[in-house]
């Protein structure tokens, strides 16, 4: 029986959703490939920021790889906050969040000879562990928040909520990149807002190349065309922009890219290694914006790399089916497939992929009979009668119908299915029905039951009529989570040509 209340109706938003800050701080990559000029700084190796416990290498697959992110962090690599003329200099708002928004996994070959960064998009729709379906993006974010929320209600002080719940959302995010490319993760780099600006102003500026002039507000670009040394927030803002080019967030990538190439270049110049105080300010903004594996020694790393020349440092970025995907759910994506990925990624270093499956979006979801599980669904948002609407959808799906009504429990920011058990094949079975959901325990739950909780980011459907029983069918029994197009026209973007370090000027770009 139905005790869901209607909610009294609210205005229509007309808040804009903040543009992810998180920024292509890939600059530190210009310290991991050409790593050897800091063999002659003692103390880099005990000043170091380190995180534990990531669950990495274990793999040997002919290279070392290191999966690098850039965070919108506020503060540094230590956990001090930044000052206010710090984060002014930032041009990076007031929005905080933990997305990830540049994601690079960097292959070296076991001999040093070469380094190839390649880029995956931050809208690549992948199955992310213990959430189901996302954008790449919110792996680490959204796995945190969870985490953190569920520690502190378990009585985790704020701090141990912290440093766990960031273990948990690095440790989701290694996993998907993991999944998606085949390769088992060896090591992780993570670099916050600040370490970008401090990592280029060391070097004196970047040289960049724009076709045209650009002149777009959200992010603060503001230049003209041809090229130009670009300093601080300044190169931030080139890096950052992504409305108002032709490819979106892919013409960023590629942004990114020449930057890094540009960045590389100057590092391994003369001028750079004989100056010992540009190494010194180097080794300073490392120490204070990097975060690095604890198991990773860089200085021993470093000394496999010391003939690398600018020519053999290489970005790509992974294969796309289709740039303007869609979720059933009016939900914009990259839609990747990862089987063309992972063999991509492995012909990079002459290999052949590990798993050959062809799997557009692929999750573990069970093959169950839905007339034995019964579904609870309890409505924590604002949003009047979405708790029948959902209830409904499942009906349509075989499902049996349990308790319908507002939530009562203690507060909660994200929907998540609840099951008595962490390996209930109906929890699963139903998280996938409703978009890919996280799921959880409930050990006041009896065995063969199922609760849904909708928090105000429930996007799934709503009715009947907006699930599929056909793609729903599908879901289960092949692990296909359905993808649209909005009736248009598929635009795939295979990887392009290389951006190598060894040119003599920077590449003009979008």
């Amino acid at each position: 029986m139905s005790h869901e209340q209607p909610a009294p109706d609210a205005p229509p938003s007309t808040a804009r959703r903040p543009i992810h800050i998180a920024v292509a701080v890939l600059s530190v990559l210009a310290l991991v490939v050409t790593g050897f000029a800091w063999r002659s700084i003692d103390s880099l190796r005990n000043n170091l920021a380190t995180a534990g416990g990531l669950g990495l290498g274990g793999s040997a697959d002919g290279a070392v790889d290191i999966l690098m992110v850039g965070t919108d962090s506020r503060t540094d690599a230590h956990g001090n906050p930044l000052s206010q003329e710090e984060l002014d200099s930032l041009r990076a708002g007031e929005e905080v969040a933990s997305n990830t928004d540049t994601i690079v996994l960097i292959r070296v070959p076991n001999d040093g000879s070469s380094a190839t960064a390649i880029s995956i998009p931050r809208d690549s729709y992948v199955d992310v562990p213990g959430i189901g379906m996302s954008k790449i993006n919110a792996a680490y974010g959204a796995t945190k928040e969870t985490e953190r929320l569920k520690l502190v209600e378990d009585g985790a002080t704020d701090k141990e909520a912290e440093e766990e719940s960031t273990k948990a959302g690095r440790e989701a995010l290694i996993q998907s990149v993991a999944d998606l490319t085949g390769i088992t993760v060896d090591h992780y780099a993570e670099v916050g807002l600040l370490g970008f600006v401090l990592l280029t102003n060391a070097v004196g500026g970047v040289d960049v190349c724009l076709n045209e002039p650009v002149d777009e507000d959200m992010s603060g670009a503001h230049f003209p065309a041809g090229e130009q040394t670009l300093r601080g927030a300044d190169a931030l803002s080139f890096v950052r922009q992504r409305h108002d080019l032709p490819r979106g967030d892919l013409d960023r990538i590629v942004r990114q890219q020449v930057f890094m190439a540009s960045l590389v270049g100057k590092v391994l110049s003369a001028k750079t290694l004989s100056d010992p105080g540009k190494l010194n300010e180097l080794s300073g903004a490392v120490q204070r914006s990097v975060v690095l594996d604890d198991d990773w020694d860089i200085i021993e790393f470093a000394t496999q790399l010391q003939d690398l020349a600018g020519g053999k440092v290489q970005f790509e970025t992974i294969p796309v089916a289709d740039l303007n995907g869609m979720t059933d759910y009016g939900e914009s994506i990259v839609e990747v497939k990862p089987k063309d990925v992972k063999k991509y990624v492995a012909g990079l270093v002459g290999e052949e992929p590990t798993d050959s499956e062809d799997t557009t979006t692929k999750s573990e979801t069970p093959d169950i009979d839905a007339s034995t599980v019964t579904v609870d669904v309890a409505n924590a948002s604002d949003v009047g009668g979405l708790a029948n609407g959902v209830a409904d959808a499942l009906t349509s799906l075989g499902y049996g119908q349990g308790e319908i009504g507002n939530y009562t429990g203690k507060a909660v920011s994200r929907t998540t299915v609840f099951a008595h058990s962490a390996d209930d094949d109906s929890a699963k079975a139903v998280a996938a029905a409703l978009g890919g959901l996280p799921t959880d325990t409930d050990s006041t739950l009896p065995e063969g039951s199922v609760r849904v909780v909708l928090a105000g980011d429930y996007q799934g459907p709503t009715s009947a009529e907006t699930i599929s029983t056909t793609s729903s069918s599908e879901s289960s029994e092949t692990g296909l989570e359905p993808v649209s197009t909005a009736g248009t026209t598929a635009t795939p973007a295979p990887p392009g040509p290389p951006i190598d370090a060894g040119s003599s000027g920077p590449r003009c770009v979008n």
